[in-house]
Order: C-alpha cells, then structure tokens, then sequence
C-alpha cells in the first residue's frame, strides 16, 4: 500500500477516536440578536448600544483542533512521494511546514526528518500549542507570551489568541532573558550590535539596554541566536505593525509610557529530542494548558494594568497637547492675519 494511502487511513481512524472541541464563545453577532433588547425602553436600548460600542472588539476564540495526525517526511529522500511533496507544499502549506519545524526556506535543506501535517489546514491557529482563550488576559489589550522551551510565541488581545509563529531563541551559551518586560523602540531594518554585517529586519526592542529584541533572521530548527528572538519574515512584518511600542518625553532621554506586555518564559531541554518531533507521537504533545500560562502570568497581571491604564493616559495626554498646540498656532496665524489688515 502507499504511503499517502496509509496516511490517509490514519487520519479517517482519528477522526472517530478523537472529537473536535468547539468554540462555546458567543460571537459579537450573536449578541447583536439578542431578544432581551427587542422588550427595553428607547431610553435603555441607547444605553445597551453605548455600551456595545465601548466594548473593544475582540477577536473570536480559536480552539486548536485534536482530530488530525503527523507524519515524518525525510526531506533529503529522492523517492517519488518526496519529490512530489515537494512540488505540492508550497505557499501557505510550506509555511505551516517551516513553522512546525521552526525552520526558513533557507534551512530547509538543512533539515532531515521534518514534521508534516496529514492535513494541511488553511487556518494555522489549528496547530496552536498555545490555548485559544486566557482569563488572566481577559483586560489586557495586546500581549505576546515567549515559550523557550517549545520555540513559539502566541498573540493575545483581551485573553484571545489571534495569532501564533515560530522563533529561534538564544542558544545556551548566550541565552534569551526571561521574565516579565516591555516593547520598546522599534526599527525596519536595525543594525545588531555583535556585528555590523547582521541586518535585523523589523526588529522591535523588548530589552533597551540588553539589546535583546524580536526580528527576522535565520531559523535554523533550533535556539541559535545571540539572545534575540528570531522570526520568520512573515511573522516579524505582522508583528512590527501590530506591537505598540514606547512613548518618551520630550528629548527622548525619559520613557513616559510603556509599550506592549512581553513575557519570556521557561528554558529549553538542550541535549534532548526537539520538542516538536514529540507531534509525530502525538499531536497535543508542544500544548501548554491554559491553568499553566494562567499561573505564569497572573503574578505580572498587576504589573501589566498599571503599565496599560498609564498608557492609556498618556496617549490621551498627547492627543490633547496635539490638539492645544494645532489650536495655538492657528490663534497665531489668525492674530497675525487680523494685525496684516
């Protein structure tokens, strides 16, 4: 029998012995059709749609699905299913491939054995080893959370997952910092300070004076880096537009407001089996439980208001010192129009 014939088989058989857990959230829409406002007053239906309004907008929750399998594909082979693999994985199902096995399409050769879905899904927040929801997050507006020992970091807005990648963190020798800290300053292309021939595309700061950030570069399938954390472009580009970063005062010299949350957790098993070859026995094998992130971040949760409730303030203040300086030149300008006549 073929291999794609057995595989196929496999993954009909876990479908039966393993249910797809679903999403018990209720979507925006579906408070929007409540039946509750159809018997309010005027008076308290405009109350309940300011209160709609003031509801940030969050994203629905993705629960990883558990219903698929793995299979080895030893990349070097030059059978025919290895060559035919390779004209079929490109595009999104490459990139799920790359990511998995935390590699770039420059590694890829590199690579032996690399971990495949049985079925390429289009939505990549399937594979999440993150959880799709965190209550402990369930305030916080954007938050970005860095496993060392699984290579990935997940995206949170308000406790929900919006998005998840690889990474190639510190290797032993210059490791990574872990711990609670903050988005800084950010830069397109920013030169590294262990060598001006590394060009660190979409780089965004989490340690100033460390020089530790987030950026793309290499990925080689395992930590590697000179204590950054390194990304697929893709994922760096998405990152670098999303993240906020610090807010100075005037000179620069003084930091007003703190950019998003970042936490670094954990070390990795050197010396041991990469952790996502564990997928190939089974697939739940990088998922970190929701109780576990809840308990690693709660201990920062206040940390993590203070820093967004000054933010917020702060934004506020510069808005109104935009606005009091555009009003005080335009004063000027028209003081100086009515003197001229």
């Amino acid at each position: 029998m073929k291999i794609k014939s057995l595989l196929s088989l496999f993954l009909i058989s876990s479908l039966f012995l393993i249910q797809c857990k679903k999403d018990e959230n209720v979507s925006s829409s579906d408070k929007k059709d409540n039946p509750i406002t159809d018997i309010l007053t005027p008076d308290e239906k405009k109350e309940e749609e300011k209160k709609e309004e003031e509801r940030p907008d969050v994203p629905d929750v993705v629960i990883p699905r558990k219903d698929f399998g793995f299979f080895p594909w030893v990349y070097k082979s030059t059978d025919s299913v290895s060559q035919q693999n390779k004209k079929e994985f490109t595009g999104k199902a490459l990139y799920t491939i790359l990511a998995l096995n935390r590699l770039d399409k420059a590694n890829i050769g590199a690579a032996d054995t690399l971990v495949v879905p049985a079925k390429i899904e289009d939505n990549f927040l399937i594979y999440s080893p993150f959880p799709g929801h965190l209550t402990s997050l369930e305030n916080v507006k954007k938050f970005v959370f860095f496993s060392y020992p699984i290579q990935a970091f997940g995206v949170y807005e308000y406790g929900n997952l919006v998005k998840w990648g690889p990474t190639s963190m510190g290797k032993k020798a210059t490791k990574t910092k872990t711990g609670l800290m903050f988005a800084n300053w950010k830069k397109e292309v920013a030169i590294s300070t262990v060598s001006d021939e590394w060009k660190l595309r979409w780089n965004v700061n989490i340690a100033n004076f460390d020089g530790i950030g987030w950026h793309q570069y290499a990925m080689p399938g395992y930590p590697a880096s000179h204590a950054c954390l390194r990304m697929l472009e893709e994922d760096a580009k998405w990152m670098y537009t999303w993240v906020e970063n610090w807010v100075l005062n005037k000179g620069g010299a003084t930091e007003r407001a703190k950019g998003t949350p970042v936490i670094v957790y954990g070390d990795y098993p050197w010396g041991k089996r990469r952790p996502w070859k564990k997928l190939l026995d089974s697939p739940e094998a990088n998922n970190i439980p929701e109780e576990e992130m809840n308990k690693i971040i709660e201990p920062h949760i206040a940390k993590i208001m203070q820093e967004q409730e000054n933010r917020e303030a702060v934004i506020l203040q510069v808005e109104q010192e935009k606005k009091a300086k555009a009003d005080s030149l335009l004063a000027n300008k028209t003081d100086a129009s009515t003197s001229m006549n």
